[in-house]
């Protein structure tokens, strides 16, 4: 393990995020609020930065164990120091729960422990959505775009921090390919900002939103989330965007280079958008009864199967009031998630679409034993060992909601509270069900169910691995 380069990655990942942070300290600036959390910060992770980045100069050796390594490390570090300004500021009752609401935010999960939200100050408010932003495409891939810096070959962190089973680049260059992420992130979130501004909601409350939907995270100003504005056209823009994040971002690069076509035959697509109409029209019909009109019960449906589907947990109902169908259809889609390669979080449609087809593959080896049955994804056949993978992810990833809820059961809270707590953590989707539903919160945990909780958004935006390399004896061996 090349720890000398490890830790001069990660040390200029804190300086991307001390630049990042002097746009919240700007937005307190201007509304005339105490700027101090954010300067001592920011010096704080100059020097650490800096004293990492031309401290440990060394060989440039960067491979896959790095890569994964790094990415662990990051993404834990963020939290540690993005927590500070909440530190500083005062406004929370311990560090473990600035830990908390700042890994929720750069895991684009959305949880909190704020009981009142709109008490905070602005420029608070605003880094803790800007951290949705931050996360949403990945601290790690704003700071790829810029590692050349460095001399340090950026594929082995877009391979451990790319969503999804199967990794590719939009161009040769990966550094290339972030700039293009990138763009297409930034361009999309201006749009949005655009239009919920034009739709009549204030200038800083379409950042916050838009911020919170293009991270597919949902921390909003409002205590009663996208709800507080009762406006459907508001609501209308936010479900679109929603969509729109939870999509591959790699479709998007299909359609600006004219490959259009090619971008509608994605399976992952086709599989995502019949999942989310069909369960919008089964929970319309499920909760059409305690709805004032037919409109209103397809809007609240649309948008809480969009917000959960996306993972982003934005609300304008709770939820936790609907027919038992309904929420556990919903908690169902928390497991299914968005698309891979999208800002969203869940196991991915890709991995779902693999699972159910590699079952119908062996359902037709029993019946044809002889015939050759190929698993495909895009019409092109995967390889055992993508199969193998997914399969291992996956058992992975119910292995840990299973452990971490064994933890978090100490706790006493019911069991329906206990493990839709993890299960909305570990997919970064942000409400659960019951005490942790859309209008609660997790304030009443105990500091160790909130890091558990917190080590479960970091694995679960992470896909596992990155997280479990950065624990494994055998990764901090230098043979």
């Amino acid at each position: 393990m090349n720890f000398k380069t490890v830790f001069r990655v990660a040390g200029f990942t804190l300086l991307v995020e001390a630049a990042a942070m002097l746009l919240p300290m700007a937005v307190a600036l201007y509304y005339g609020e105490d700027p101090s959390p954010f300067w001592k910060t920011i010096g704080i992770m100059v020097v650490v930065g800096l004293a990492s980045v031309f401290g440990l100069r060394g060989e440039h050796k960067f491979f896959a164990r790095e890569g994964f390594f790094s990415v662990g490390l990051i993404w834990v570090l963020s939290g540690v120091f993005g927590a500070l300004p909440f530190w500083f500021s005062g406004q929370f009752g311990s560090y473990v729960d600035c830990f908390f609401e700042t890994i929720s935010g750069f895991t684009t999960t959305g949880s909190t422990i704020l009981t009142v939200i709109e008490g905070l100050p602005l420029g608070l408010l605003f880094w803790r959505s800007f951290t949705h932003w931050l996360g949403g495409m990945g601290v790690l891939i704003l700071t790829t775009a810029l590692l050349p810096f460095l001399g340090i070959n950026s594929t082995h962190l877009i391979r451990a921090e790319s969503p999804g089973p199967v990794k590719s680049k939009l161009v040769p260059r990966a550094s290339q390919s972030s700039k293009i992420l990138y763009a297409i992130y930034l361009a999309l979130t201006v749009i949005q900002v655009f239009c919920l501004r034009i739709a009549g909601m204030p200038w800083y409350d379409s950042f916050i939103h838009a911020f919170g939907t293009a991270g597919t995270g949902g921390f909003s100003n409002r205590n009663l989330s996208v709800g507080a504005y009762g406006n459907p056209t508001f609501e209308i823009i936010i479900t679109i965007f929603m969509i729109l994040f939870s999509l591959n971002f790699a479709l998007y690069f299909l359609v600006l280079t004219g490959k259009i076509k090619q971008a509608l035959k994605s399976d992952e697509l086709r599989f995502f958008l019949a999942v989310t109409a069909i369960a919008t029209a089964i929970i319309s019909i499920n909760i059409a009864a305690s709805m004032p009109t037919y409109a209103d019960a397809i809007r609240a449906a649309a948008f809480q199967v969009a917000s959960v589907i996306s993972t982003t947990g934005f609300s304008t109902v709770d939820f936790n009031l609907w027919p038992e169908l309904s929420r556990i259809l919903l908690v169902i889609l928390m497991f299914i998630g968005a698309c891979a390669g999208s800002t969203g979080g869940g196991m991915k449609c890709s991995r779902i679409l693999v699972i159910l087809r590699t079952i119908g593959a062996q359902v037709r080896s029993i019946i044809h034993p002889r015939a050759v049955s190929v698993v495909k994804l895009d019409g092109a056949p995967l390889s055992d060992s993508t199969v193998r993978t997914i399969y291992t992810y996956s058992a992975t990833y119910i292995i840990i909601i299973f452990a971490s809820a064994l933890v978090v059961g100490l706790d006493n809270f019911s069991f329906g509270t206990t493990l839709t707590a993890v299960i909305t953590c570990i997919s970064n989707v942000g409400p659960g069900l019951e005490a942790v539903g859309p209008m609660g919160n997790f304030a009443a945990f105990s500091p160790l169910s909130k890091l558990v909780l917190s080590m479960c958004m970091v694995i679960g935006r992470l896909e596992i691995f990155p997280i479990l390399v950065l624990f494994s004896r055998s990764a901090w061996k230098r043979s």
